[in-house]
């Protein structure tokens, strides 16, 4: 007999918060998600993926389902995009894009799923010649990146300029709120008028999201994919540097230097403008950003901060 039940709704109206809180209970959300995967007809087994900033439904080892909440849907319709331009364009591989539509307001993608180790996992274990190996290599996929055509992505982006004033604006209730030191957070506002790396250079596709949490590696620890571009954006090429430098340089020169040699970016020469344009980021959190350079709230001064962030101190 059929059931006159309607399927699962996903609630409406949640706030960040809200989300965040709702997201750490699969249970809560597992209903939903059932439903969404059987109606793209999946008939296989599939389990919620235990990271990431959206639900994501692992469908077997072949395929991935992620749903974004309706605050985040200019996230999902950028990652959509940018999975079609980078389709074989890039010499690491990235997802297959395979579908995306809407449920009850949110937004959901369905892409292929890459085989290969979370780099968080193996960094760890790797010696320092191997880590700056792959800092080169990761430098050169960047720069591949940031020479394809920005194309319609620039429609699916805030403008740069537009985007920075928003961040300069909300900084310091940011970074007070995320704990910066009482003695960084004061010199804030002058540190802020400085000028922000490669502010001539014309705006290119960024994934922001060159960090040990979003590549894969080989069995052999040869990088071997790049996932996860919701918190993309066109602008300015130094932006897509943040995550290497605070996940794996870690203030290390070598790794610094092995990191712009891929780039092909001269070295800096002056590190405050790093410093700023990490203070802006979207997501910028010191405590977490910077927990692989111990001491660094004890820092007289943030272009202390900067000259430890690239191995200058």
């Amino acid at each position: 007999m059929a059931s006159d039940a309607s399927p699962p709704q996903l609630p409406p109206g949640l706030s960040p918060q809200a989300f965040d809180d709702w997201h750490d209970q699969p249970e809560a959300w597992r209903p939903a998600m059932e439903h969404l995967v059987r109606a793209q007809g999946w008939t296989g087994e599939w389990h919620p993926a235990s990271e990431g900033t959206v639900l994501v439904a692992l469908l077997g080892q072949a395929q991935v389902l992620k749903l974004f909440p309706p605050f985040l849907a200019d996230h999902a319709r950028f990652e959509q995009g940018l999975l079609k331009r980078l389709q074989g364009r890039l010499s690491l591989p990235t997802p297959t894009l395979l579908a995306q539509g809407e449920h009850d307001g949110w937004p959901w993608t369905r892409m292929t799923q890459l085989s290969g180790t979370l780099l968080l996992h193996r960094w760890p274990h790797l010696s320092e010649a191997q880590r700056v190996a792959l800092l080169r290599r990761l430098g050169a996929v960047a720069r591949e990146l940031q020479a394809l055509p920005v194309g319609e992505q620039a429609r699916l982006s805030p403008p740069w300029p537009d985007f920075i004033a928003r961040q300069r604006a909300g900084c310091r209730a940011r970074q007070q709120r995320t704990g910066l030191p009482a003695h960084l957070l004061a010199q804030l506002p002058a540190f802020l008028d400085g000028p922000l790396p490669d502010e001539t250079a014309a705006p290119v596709l960024l994934t922001g999201e060159f960090t040990p949490m979003n590549l894969l590696v080989d069995a052999d620890d040869r990088l071997c994919g790049l996932f996860d571009f919701g918190d993309g954006l066109v602008g300015a090429p130094a932006y897509d540097a943040l995550g290497p430098l605070c996940f794996l340089c870690s203030g290390h020169r070598a790794r610094v230097q092995a990191w712009f040699d891929g780039l092909e970016h001269p070295m800096p020469t002056d590190a405050a403008p790093w410093l700023r344009l990490m203070l802006l980021h979207r997501y910028s959190h010191l405590p977490l950003q910077l927990a692989s350079l111990p001491g660094w709230q004890a820092e007289p001064t943030l272009e202390c901060v900067a000259q430890r962030l690239l191995g200058r101190s």
